[in-house]
């Protein structure tokens, strides 16, 4: 299967604020300067001095929350925030800091809002080339799983794990072999698919995305093949969200489990086991009803029975 069939869900790069739309820096056309960032010397003064801000507890909270909302625009962010003295630890300090508030759960909307600002942040220098390879010879990815490892269903913790796994997605859309070699050496996949089972349809999906691409790397596909108890709680899980789909009809996340047993279904050893295990609702009618007309998904069926000889 060919990585670049493989796209984030729709509402995949996360924001801080739900319901703010206070531009950067305002004209006296109250249009914000940030839409020219090379071109604009207050603008790129601005940039700097919210940079520094961030080193400063006092101003740490606003200056995260504005560079977050207008990460997209900036230029050269990510090098910045890198390069730029004291601020990953200062990034870093407000992921620890709601350690505490994870168990037992204590974390409230100000102080999601405040950690998901600073984890916005590193999902920019997460998804920069410049920046990727120094992200991970750090091991920021690490800070991350404790906030992944919740169970809470309320919004705050919603938001937060949405957020976190934004910066993880925004690692494995590199289809870099390195990223997923490091990836691998933590508990992403299994905490991937806890949330898959116990988190909303975005997190689900922004989950199931990131097991996908981790399968779509061949590393990613011995990880889970080669070893049964992994390949087991993968399918098993899958398996348990096919009837989540069925009954909500759910197409996109439908889409998106065909891929990840298409994968799997590369494998000799894999093979051989769908053969028996493959869930029955993906071998009957019903799954055509709900993928009706979208034609890549159709054929990936197509493709998955005939690699099983179910064709």
């Amino acid at each position: 299967m060919k990585s670049d069939e493989t796209t984030p869900p729709a509402s995949y790069k996360t924001t801080t604020r739900m319901s703010s739309d206070t531009p950067l820096y305002e004209t006296s056309s109250n249009k914000s300067s940030i839409d020219t960032p090379s071109g604009n010397i207050k603008t790129r003064e601005l940039v700097a001095k919210l940079i520094r801000d961030i080193i400063s507890y006092d101003t740490r909270e606003s200056a995260m929350e504005e560079l977050s909302k207008q990460r997209e625009v900036i230029e050269g962010l990510p090098l910045m925030l890198w390069y730029s003295y004291g601020v990953m630890t200062a990034l870093l300090q407000e992921i620890v800091a709601v350690y505490p508030l994870l168990s037992p759960p204590k974390l409230d909307a100000d102080s999601s809002s405040r950690v998901c600002s600073a984890l916005s942040l590193l999902q920019s220098i997460a998804a920069s080339p410049e920046t990727r390879k120094p992200f991970l010879d750090a091991q920021i990815p690490l800070y991350l799983l404790p906030l992944l490892n919740t169970s809470c269903r309320t919004r705050p913790f919603e938001y937060m794990r949405l957020t976190s796994l934004g910066v993880i997605g925004s690692l494995v859309k590199s289809n870099d072999p390195d990223t997923v070699s490091f990836l691998l050496s933590t508990e992403i996949i299994p905490l991937s698919l806890k949330i898959i089972e116990t988190g909303n349809e975005l997190s689900k999906a922004v989950s199931i995305f990131i097991v996908l691409k981790i399968l779509s790397d061949k590393q990613g596909l011995a990880y889970i093949c080669d070893v049964y108890e992994r390949f087991h709680l993968l399918t098993t899980t899958l398996s348990n969200m096919i009837v989540q789909v069925f009954d909500k009809g759910s197409p996109k996340l439908l889409k998106s489990i065909l891929r990840c047993y298409l994968r799997l279904s590369e494998d000799g050893k894999a093979q051989i086991i769908l053969k028996q295990a493959l869930p029955a609702c993906l071998r009957g009618e019903g799954v055509y009803q709900i993928l009706k007309n979208d034609a890549s998904s159709i054929k990936c069926l197509e493709q998955l029975h005939k690699n099983l000889d179910m064709a």
